[in-house]
């Protein structure tokens, strides 16, 4: 069993491992332009690190205190949900005053249309499953979905280049999405698909992306082979730090579930059983629990 010290001195080791790699010994001459085309600020990130990786994230607390669904993004990312399905999405989110309707990016501007002035925002998703698609494309992608009125992005990282060791193209590939939601005040979680890492993968994934200034991380697209651990939240949490936001998805069923991922860690869920439980947290009657679909949250 892990113990804190361990998980302490995991943390120590991997954030030192990380800093040799990409600090300025690890790049080569780079200009301050911070575009995705070039290789930019070798001093930024390792700045970050040697101050303790404490970068903050914004908007972390997933609501007020006690209010369950101002906590939940209502999630329907299925590649067969129609139209209906997602008008549905977004009544169900205007009733329950979900934080969030998260969507396919085909999906933004009718959510937007149906959102955009009821204070319920709106969440798309960028490299979503996979995370294998260049820098340069997620960032069109990611300022598509926000100029269709999209006010969050979920960006799954590209795990195959963490995997590699090639942890320059990750945290360019984070940085991509997080400067484009930068610019227009949106929100920036990093999918770091954790059921798909060892424990220094998932250290490695969190601390790069909070040197990219993401606002979240988020353990799981809710397409591979798990989804949200509370042991997972909790290694994320200790990584990021108070004051940046830990997004569980994947797997989060019930109140039960919920509370689990917030003891843990986590600030915001992500789940498409959030109907199911804003009723359960209000003590109203529920219908049985249906197994979920393939590629369900």
């Amino acid at each position: 069993m892990t113990t804190s010290f361990d998980l302490a001195r995991l943390i120590e080791i991997v954030t030192e491992e990380v800093m040799a790699a990409v600090g300025p010994h690890g790049r080569p001459a780079q200009c301050g332009c911070h575009s995705v085309l070039y290789e930019c600020c070798p001093d930024r990130l390792h700045g970050v690190l040697a101050a303790g990786a404490t970068r903050l994230g914004l908007h972390a607390s997933g609501g007020p205190a006690g209010e369950v669904s101002s906590m939940i993004d209502h999630t329907l990312l299925r590649p067969d949900a129609s139209r209906a399905d997602i008008e549905t999405l977004c009544q169900e989110a205007l009733d329950f005053r979900f934080a969030t309707v998260c969507v396919n990016p085909t999906w933004v501007a009718l959510a937007a249309s149906r959102l955009r002035a009821a204070g319920v925002g709106v969440c798309s998703v960028v490299g979503f499953p996979l995370g294998a698609t260049t820098p340069d494309v997620k960032q069109y992608e990611t300022r598509r979905a926000l100029f269709d009125g999209a006010t969050e992005i979920d960006m799954v990282i590209n795990v195959g280049a963490l995997k590699s060791g090639d942890l320059f193209l990750v945290e360019r590939d984070v940085e991509a999405v997080v400067g484009a939601c930068r610019e227009r005040g949106a929100l920036s979680k990093v999918i770091i698909e954790a059921a798909l890492l060892t424990d220094e993968e998932k250290v490695t994934a969190c601390t790069l992306a909070k040197a990219a200034g993401a606002d979240y991380v988020k353990t799981s697209t809710g397409f591979a082979k798990g989804g949200a651990t509370a042991a997972d939240v909790m290694l994320m949490r200790r990584v990021v730090g108070a004051e940046m936001g830990v997004k569980a998805a994947g797997g989060v069923r019930d109140l039960a579930d919920l509370q689990a991922m917030v003891a843990a860690g986590a600030t915001r869920v992500g789940a498409s059983a959030g109907v199911r439980i804003a009723r359960e947290a209000a003590g109203q009657p529920q219908a049985p629990m249906l197994p979920p679909r393939a590629g369900s949250y």
